[in-house]
């Protein structure tokens, strides 16, 4: 709630080229209590002054020589995210025509000179009060989806778990694979915020597994054609299951989900090539195929990470992306072998110079 005092800290800018209406205008508001209050008489150094102050109010003059009224609104639209505040326009023309122009470009209420210091403090009470009540308002609305997203967030993490656990009794696998994409796109120039997003959405890959059958999911030897293609579905159905979020890691997700089995030369499961394919579902492709070969299988017993190495090498160019099989050559033993399953808050940059396996 807007408590009195927050009322009398806010900023209020004016701009008028009559110096008198300015210093009535002050010490009107000062004697109300108001202690924020700017004015200028130049039109011309609105826009800077109003980006230096941030004001939650603007008083403006309408008749103003070298830029009235609506030019000044019209240029902080051009050049400033001022739409949140609100403007009240000083005037002595009170033609409908005048109003109306000034409503059109963004004005948001009238005053009429010669001012009557009751209806000043009155208008400016009120458009304050709205004013904070919007901001508090969007501040509560941001939470509260924060919030909505969070929930949504960890109810498919829970799913992929659900799924993961089907598929590997540890149920770390998707921790793993998301540790390593955000180890390969941070080592690619992705900012601390997207790689952050990455491992979380890479570990969110094979969420569409919850709805393959175990008779496919855990068969011990080679799938039948018709197994594989169903096996192929848990793409699909990982897509799905992600789909309409507006939060940056499930929207992520569904393009890795969708796309994290492709291959570089276009042979993968739906036959996406090269650049085609989203660069995260490319990084996880390397990150699910590492760990994939490097822990044991209900199908198969683990590689050596040597020989995992050495495989994702030979298919750069073929099944991977050259720069992600790069970036991830470039990691060291202790990011690849010894890093933590559960998923981090943040990745910590990797000493360079400290490669695993230092292929040519």
């Amino acid at each position: 709630m807007t408590t009195h005092s927050t009322l009398r800290q806010a900023k209020i800018l004016v701009v008028d080229d009559e110096i008198s209406n300015i210093r009535l205008l002050e010490l009107t508001l000062h004697e109300a209590g108001y202690t924020n209050v700017f004015g200028i008489s130049d039109p011309r150094e609105t826009v800077s002054l109003f980006e230096g102050i941030k004001p939650d109010l603007l008083l403006l003059d309408l008749n103003m020589p070298h830029l009235d009224g609506i030019a000044v609104i019209r240029g902080l639209k051009e050049q400033l995210a001022i739409s949140a505040v609100p403007i009240l326009v000083l005037t002595a023309d009170a033609t409908s025509a005048a109003k109306y122009q000034a409503l059109e470009e963004g004005a948001t209420d009238f005053l009429t000179k010669p001012f009557d210091a009751r209806e000043v403090l009155l208008r400016i009470g009120n458009m304050l009060r709205a004013r904070f009540y919007n901001v508090l308002l969007e501040q509560t609305v941001q939470e509260r989806t924060k919030d909505l997203e969070l929930a949504q967030l960890e109810t498919v993490q829970r799913l992929a778990i659900a799924a993961e656990y089907r598929d590997d009794q540890t149920g770390m696998h998707a921790n793993r694979v998301g540790i390593v994409s955000g180890l390969i796109a941070q080592t690619m120039g992705f900012t601390p915020s997207e790689v952050e997003v990455m491992v979380q959405a890479a570990a969110l890959h094979d969420v569409g597994k919850i709805g393959i059958s175990d008779v496919i999911l855990r068969k011990p030897g080679k799938l039948t054609t018709e197994e594989f293609e169903v096996m192929k579905e848990h793409t699909k159905i990982g897509a799905r299951i992600l789909s309409g979020s507006t939060s940056p890691v499930l929207k992520l997700a569904e393009g890795i989900a969708l796309s994290h089995h492709e291959r570089w030369d276009g042979t993968g499961y739906w036959g996406l090539k090269g650049e085609e394919i989203p660069l995260s579902g490319r990084i996880v492709s390397v990150a699910d195929v590492f760990d994939a070969m490097t822990h044991q299988r209900p199908y198969k017993e683990a590689f050596p990470c040597v020989v995992a190495l050495e495989e994702i090498r030979s298919q750069s160019g073929k099944q991977f992306d050259p720069r992600a099989v790069e970036a991830f050559l470039s990691l060291s033993h202790e990011h690849l072998v010894n890093f933590p399953t559960e998923l981090p808050g943040r990745i910590q940059h990797m000493p360079k110079g400290q490669t695993f396996f230092p292929f040519s």
